[in-house]
């Protein structure tokens, strides 16, 4: 694991593959730490002749968490009222600064959920930065679309866990909710990957400033219509946290965008899924090297 400034910020980054190959970088989603794109996921992307960067948002895992900005008010935030300390683009600039850090004039992106956000505002702010857009279990902040179900709500606004043992079942419980009812659930998985985040960094509130974030996120889709490059849509059918909704108003909104709905699929990445979803992103990698 590695740091670097960026802006007012420092970022924690892990790389896999080899500095000569060709560079794609991953953007955790909402609450989730850099190893929430498993090992052995990367691993086969790398595996691939890819060069693979995953990182901690700010206010996640081993970054910078703005503690001084306190815990906004979600309640308020989702009643329309209120304010956050920084903004999904905020993300992105700190995404395009790790670019810099890396020494990449610009990467293959691939983001889940609220990282398919700040993807798509990357490709957005900084176009020359993005070769490909993959665009994973996200939407396009238009308020009518991806909407969760009511249950993800609850999990969603669930009061924070307390202790390590809290925090695993607390896992166990959401993804059985939001997670992929046509997969296998990896519950051993599950909790190992929960264990090591909370060991990593408990912030409950660095949690609830990237909600804000999201509540406060402008409607992107006049925007979208400006990417060019070649970008991959993915969505479960089954997704109750962001409803596929939202993925077929991002691929719809993104010129040539390819849509992919996967039956059986919730608001996860289950590891039935990486075999094809790796030959999907290495195949747009390859058209995006081809057209530069």
């Amino acid at each position: 694991m590695q740091r670097t400034g960026v802006g007012d910020v420092e970022i924690a980054y892990e790389s896999v593959g080899s500095p000569g190959d060709t560079p794609l970088l991953l953007v955790m989603g909402l609450a989730t730490q850099m190893v929430g794109w498993p090992d052995g996921f990367c691993e086969a992307l790398a595996g691939r002749g890819l060069h693979v960067v995953r990182f901690d948002n700010r206010d996640i895992g081993l970054s910078t968490h703005l503690d001084a900005a306190g815990a906004p008010d979600v309640v308020s935030l989702l009643g329309g009222a209120g304010s956050a300390p920084y903004s999904l683009a905020d993300m992105a600039d700190d995404t395009a600064g790790l670019l810099d850090a890396l020494g990449w004039d610009s990467a293959h992106v691939v983001g889940a959920s609220m990282g398919g956000m700040i993807a798509q505002t990357l490709a957005i702010r900084h176009p020359q930065r993005v070769r490909t857009l993959t665009s994973i279990m996200s939407t396009t902040g238009d308020r009518t679309v991806g909407s969760p179900a009511e249950v993800a709500m609850g999990v969603l606004l669930a009061p924070a866990a307390r202790t390590r043992d809290e925090a695993l079942q607390r896992a166990v419980d959401t993804y059985r909710v939001i997670g992929s009812p046509g997969f296998e659930f990896d519950e051993a998985s599950l909790r190992e990957r929960a264990g090591l985040s909370f060991d990593r960094a408990h912030d409950p509130a660095g949690v609830a400033r990237q909600l804000a974030a999201i509540l406060t996120t402008d409607d992107r889709t006049p925007h979208l219509g400006e990417i060019s490059v070649p970008t991959l849509v993915v969505h479960g059918a089954q997704d109750t946290l962001v409803d596929v909704s939202g993925g077929r108003a991002t691929a719809a909104a993104i010129p040539g965008a390819d849509l992919w709905v996967v039956e059986g699929m919730g608001h996860d990445l289950p590891r039935e899924l990486w075999p094809d979803l790796v030959d999907r992103i290495t195949g747009l990698v390859e058209r995006g090297e081809s057209a530069r």
